[in-house]
């Protein structure tokens, strides 16, 4: 009888670890642990366990206690782990500490994303920026575990002279390849300018917000066109823009890539010039998932950003979107209270407009075109102010 070798790749398992401390709940470090997982199932990585301490400070040398990181060491020995992810940031001496105490694998948060963003990125932009970016997250990290970099990145023959040691060779690698990347993405943003001036003459919409709140689910709906949609984070991370038009007036559409939070700052800065077409925007539609308990903290993440890229004083619409996911039956009303509060809580911009629609079961996206539509009527009078006078003309011939 035959015999079959399963030969699929083993699933990668992982325990998460995080802290709580007097600066932050043990409510919003469940919230922040439970997106960590959900992170980890974006990359294909099945969470395990999950451990939680609290600390006045985390510790300087492993982030968790001594008895804590025993027991963590334990889990990961008898359940053959993988992985150990912290919430955190961990500088390079944690990680070495925290692999040499679990005998596996450690990495935080941050790596965790950029590894996201390398699996997403289609585009050639979008590769380059996230490159940088990981150049840019271990260039501190370097240790002997990153000696064979030259090997991985197309290798390094005749540049490694007599009496260099290897991690400084590695660390000249990895600056050239900074440099190399920067004046790459210089070029493509050169291209990207020349194509947004082929634009200045219709008005630019741009679609905001937390990752996996239905950006692009409502693009779709919007656009009447195919864009890639999951239930995954980061599901895109390329800038789509497609041409719409309500009641005749057209405009650009763009679904831009999705904010977290404790992002990366290298993946901020590396990705501005895509942040751009928010920044360039005459309409911001932010998105926000109404449903999720944390949806708060959420719009602050988001505005955070924003302001780091100076585009808060952009009209905005605010599209409370997923209200067929509330609990209540009157999910628009108890969206319409929500928002009413939000606004007492100066989460909201006083000349905000809100709407609460479902993308997924095209709820209230009537609503949302109407409203649009005035903000881009407004956008559209000030680019072509005779629009009105031309209109009726074409009306007055049509009827003579």
């Amino acid at each position: 009888m035959a015999q079959y070798i399963d030969t699929a790749p083993k699933q990668e398992t992982a325990a998460l670890v995080a802290v709580t401390t007097p600066q932050q709940s043990g409510t919003r470090t469940k919230e922040h642990v439970e997106e960590l997982a959900f992170l980890a199932f974006t990359l294909g990585i099945k969470t395990l366990d999950i451990f939680t301490q609290n600390l006045a400070t985390p510790n300087a040398k492993t982030v968790v206690g001594k008895g804590k990181l025993e027991e963590i060491a334990f889990f990961v020995k008898e359940q053959q782990v993988d992985l150990v992810i912290f919430d955190d940031e961990l500088s390079p001496s944690q990680v070495r500490n925290l692999e040499g105490a679990l005998h596996c694998k450690v990495i935080d948060r941050n790596l965790l994303i950029l590894n996201i963003f390398a699996m997403r990125a289609k585009t050639n932009q979008a590769k380059t920026q996230v490159e940088l970016a990981q150049y840019k997250y271990v260039l501190p990290r370097l240790t002997r575990m990153w000696a064979h970099l030259s090997r991985q990145k197309g290798g390094s023959a005749g540049m490694r002279g007599p009496g260099n040691k290897e991690l400084e060779t590695d660390r000249r690698i990895a600056q050239d390849r900074i440099a190399h990347l920067h004046r790459k993405l210089e070029a493509i943003e050169r291209q990207s300018v020349t194509q947004r001036k082929t634009r200045a003459r219709i008005t630019r919409v741009a679609l905001a917000g937390y990752t996996n709140v239905g950006k692009s689910t409502l693009m779709r709906v919007l656009s009447k066109s195919n864009v890639h949609v999951e239930d995954k984070l980061f599901a895109t991370i390329d800038s789509t823009v497609r041409k719409v038009a309500i009641h005749g007036i057209p405009f650009l559409l763009t679904d831009t890539v999705g904010f977290i939070r404790k992002l990366p700052h290298t993946l901020v800065e590396c990705f501005k010039s895509t942040l751009n077409e928010i920044k360039e925007a005459d309409i911001i539609l932010h998105v926000v998932d109404i449903s999720h308990p944390a949806h708060r903290e959420h719009i602050e993440v988001v505005q955070k950003t924003l302001q780091e890229i100076g585009v808060l004083e952009v009209p905005t619409i605010l599209v409370f979107n997923k209200i067929d996911q509330l609990n209540t039956n009157e999910g628009t009303k108890e969206a319409a209270a929500e928002a009413a509060s939000l606004q007492q809580t100066s989460l909201l911009q006083k000349n905000d407009s809100a709407v609460y629609i479902s993308a997924q079961q095209q709820e209230n996206i009537e609503v949302l075109k109407e409203v649009l539509y005035q903000q881009v009527y407004l956008q559209h009078m000030k680019i072509y102010p005779n629009y009105l006078k031309e209109e009726a003309y074409q009306a007055n011939f049509a009827f003579s």
